[in-house]
């Protein structure tokens, strides 16, 4: 059988990361028909805009992809985030970022083994913001004083948090049920009801609401603050999180970054009959083009994405090989390599055909 996936390289080091992945996969030996796109700022070089209909069209025609990293421009000026975009376009809803220590990477904790789960609709991410002074912002402005604020100057910014309980409700159960099909034990549930009563404590609620459903699930609950503060301490005690948009990806880099650097994540996106599989790094330009990105996340991503094809002996395989080969530590990239190691780091392309040699042997 031949899968049809979308493809959308992305920018910076995407293209090579994803290259490699596509590589990798094509020696599993499951048959996959890339639909290639482009988005953001290739898109824009093309003449056309940054998320174009017909990469929507394809994912909702194939029901899969694997996107590499795609940038954002900062400031009033740039486009709007075409992740963004894509999620609230396909309704994919639901993210997972899987934080994990592996043989041969250099970490303080070893036996960490958690996911992040968030909810990418809606919170303050969606972009809802104007200045002050606008006419848009009135009845904000309003409210807040309304409510013993004090005056907000024209010359404030504001950002609208909003939260549905049909949402919350729909990423709580995606979480729940996650954590028993993975065949974890506790999911803890992120937020500052403290502060945020009517979003976060509604998010709050409705988990305590839902958790008797699902009596083989330990429901913990932990502000923000404090769980930071133990994170980083004792990360093996944690399974899995779920949190709005915004709490998930301070999160999933914290995550990241004690389990061996963001270069070691993959990162999934669910949505009704869809899925989008994608690194958790971003564009990295510097090292664009330069054959010494690490491909490890992407490479991860395919795994996933072979996965959720149902093509499970594959996706264990292309995991053990890449595992195998960051385990031997001679063919890794540069950001692989411990700090007291004196060997050199080895390009994209030689850790990827490694990677593929280790499936051949196996």
């Amino acid at each position: 059988m031949t899968y049809v996936v979308t493809l959308i390289p992305g920018d910076g080091i995407g293209p090579e990361v994803i290259r490699a992945a596509t590589k990798v996969l094509a020696a599993s030996g499951v048959a996959l028909d890339w639909d290639i796109h482009d988005v953001g700022i290739p898109a824009l070089e093309k003449g056309q805009v940054p998320l174009p209909e017909e990469v929507l069209a394809s994912v909702r025609s194939n029901g899969v992809a694997l996107k590499g990293p795609a940038s954002t421009p900062a400031g009033s000026r740039g486009f709007p985030s075409v992740n963004i975009g894509l999620r609230r376009a396909l309704d994919l809803y639901g993210q997972a970022r899987r934080c994990r220590t592996r043989p041969g990477i250099a970490s303080p904790f070893p036996g960490t083994d958690f996911v992040v789960i968030r909810e990418t609709t809606e919170d303050l991410y969606v972009g809802i913001e104007f200045p002050a002074g606008s006419e848009g912002a009135a009845a904000v402005v309003r409210a807040a004083e309304d409510y013993g604020r004090g005056s907000i100057p024209p010359s404030a910014g504001l950002s609208i948090k909003f939260v549905t309980e049909a949402a919350v409700r729909r990423i709580l159960h995606f979480a729940f049920s996650y954590t028993l099909r993975h065949g974890r034990k506790k999911l803890t549930v992120v937020h500052k009801a403290t502060v945020m009563r009517c979003t976060d404590g509604m998010f709050l609620e409705v988990a305590k609401e839902l958790a008797p459903s699902y009596p083989d699930v330990n429901l913990e609950v932990l502000q923000i603050d404090n769980l930071c503060g133990q994170l980083v301490r004792r990360p093996q005690d944690f399974d899995v999180f779920v949190s709005g948009i915004q709490y998930g990806d301070i999160l999933s880099d914290l995550g990241a970054g004690l389990v061996g650097g963001i270069g070691t994540v993959p990162g999934a996106n669910y949505g009704p009959g869809v899925a989008m599989f994608e690194p958790a790094h971003g564009t990295v330009p510097h090292r664009a083009g330069k054959d010494e990105a690490d491909p490890m996340a992407a490479i991860l991503c395919g795994a996933l994405l072979l996965d959720y094809l149902g093509e499970t002996d594959a996706a264990e395989r292309v995991e053990g090989a890449l595992n195998a080969v960051v385990a031997k530590g001679d063919s890794v990239t540069y950001d692989l390599r411990a700090s007291d190691d004196d060997r050199p780091s080895v390009p994209t392309t030689v850790m990827t055909d490694a990677i593929i040699s280790e499936m051949q042997r196996s």
